[in-house]
């Protein structure tokens, strides 16, 4: 029994030389959960299975395992969800950028995907100039850039693609774009 307890043990000499291998710059994490609030209330959770925080003069964490967004309205309840496999943010500049099969799904359940989508903390805005597809729950819109509220529930798309159902005068109209 002795010997396998002080088999667990490492010298003083194998910790410092371990120490000094860490660069005191970076900092990791496995299996994070991270909250963000604003004025007290709690306004999303990030999950993600790595992350990599480089502290430097201008401060980022990379999230290069992907990483999964609850946002949260004032009671608590999820009103949207984003999706990347890949993320930055840059904290003081206060911007993320998410990409690689983003998607985020809002509170009407409308889904939105796109490579690469940045949002804007201190605007409370999300953005892209790439190509974009949105699912309704009757259609699928298409286009090239995407301007929206940080949920996701107010939405234009910058240059839209494809067909669109317009109503004039009671009367349903497709009209090619």
């Amino acid at each position: 029994m002795a010997g396998a307890l002080g088999s667990c043990v490492n010298s003083l000499e194998e910790v410092k030389q371990t120490a000094s291998m860490a660069d005191p710059g970076i900092e990791k994490g496995k299996d994070v959960e991270m909250f963000y609030s604003e004025n007290g209330n709690v306004k999303m959770r990030i999950r993600t299975k790595a992350l990599t925080r480089y502290v430097t003069d201008a401060p980022y964490v990379e999230f290069n395992d992907g990483l999964q967004v609850d946002f949260y309205n004032d009671s608590l309840q999820i009103i949207s969800k984003l999706t990347a496999d890949y993320g930055v943010r840059y904290e003081k500049e206060m911007k993320t950028i998410v990409r690689s099969n983003v998607v985020v799904v809002n509170e009407r359940n409308e889904e939105l995907a796109t490579e690469e989508l940045v949002w804007d903390e201190k605007r409370h805005i999300i953005y892209t100039d790439k190509q974009v597809s949105i699912t309704t729950e009757n259609e699928v819109l298409v286009g090239n850039g995407l301007e929206a509220d940080e949920t996701m529930t107010d939405y234009t798309i910058l240059n839209p693609v494809g067909t669109i159902k317009i109503e004039m005068n009671d009367a349903e109209t497709d009209a090619d774009l």
